[in-house]
């Protein structure tokens, strides 16, 4: 493992664990203002580097999937590069979807804002968190089926 490839996986896997852990225990400081009039919470950025953070943490840890050699790791990689796409758009997504910042979304009759744009909202960031779950899953089962296929020749 090579001193760049290395830093940036443990960068990514501090950042995840670090909003992972600001996040499950509802930390005050996810919501203080970022702005003069209490729009912008800091829980916001904090969040959006956990949704980039995570599947990079993936893509650096694991060089199968970054240079892919079978084709379950060529799709997989691919999928992957989508949530990290995924995660790095987040906040504009999410935007657009809410109409503020806060994401916040209220019982109005319109889209944005709205409780459809909110059920989107959810899939969105459950989904960036659940897919590279998947793909992480996947992957270590394909290694499990790869290594009793060469045990039993």
């Amino acid at each position: 493992m090579d001193l760049k490839r290395k830093t940036y996986f443990l960068t990514s896997l501090i950042l995840t664990i670090s909003v992972l852990l600001l996040l499950v225990t509802g930390s005050p400081l996810l919501t203080i203002a970022l702005d003069c009039k209490d729009e912008i919470p800091l829980g916001t950025p904090i969040t959006w580097i956990g949704m980039i953070a995570l599947p990079l943490t993936v893509y650096w840890g694991i060089q199968e999937l970054r240079n892919p050699t079978t084709l379950l790791n060529r799709i997989l990689s691919a999928f992957l590069k989508i949530i990290i796409l995924l995660g790095i758009l987040w906040v504009p997504i999410s935007f657009l979807l809410a109409g503020n910042l806060s994401f916040s979304f209220s019982e109005k009759a319109s889209f944005q804002g709205g409780q459809e744009a909110m059920r989107w909202f959810w899939r969105l960031s459950y989904g960036i968190g659940i897919g590279t779950l998947v793909i992480i899953t996947t992957y270590w089962i394909s290694l499990l089926f790869r290594k009793s296929r060469n045990a039993n020749p």
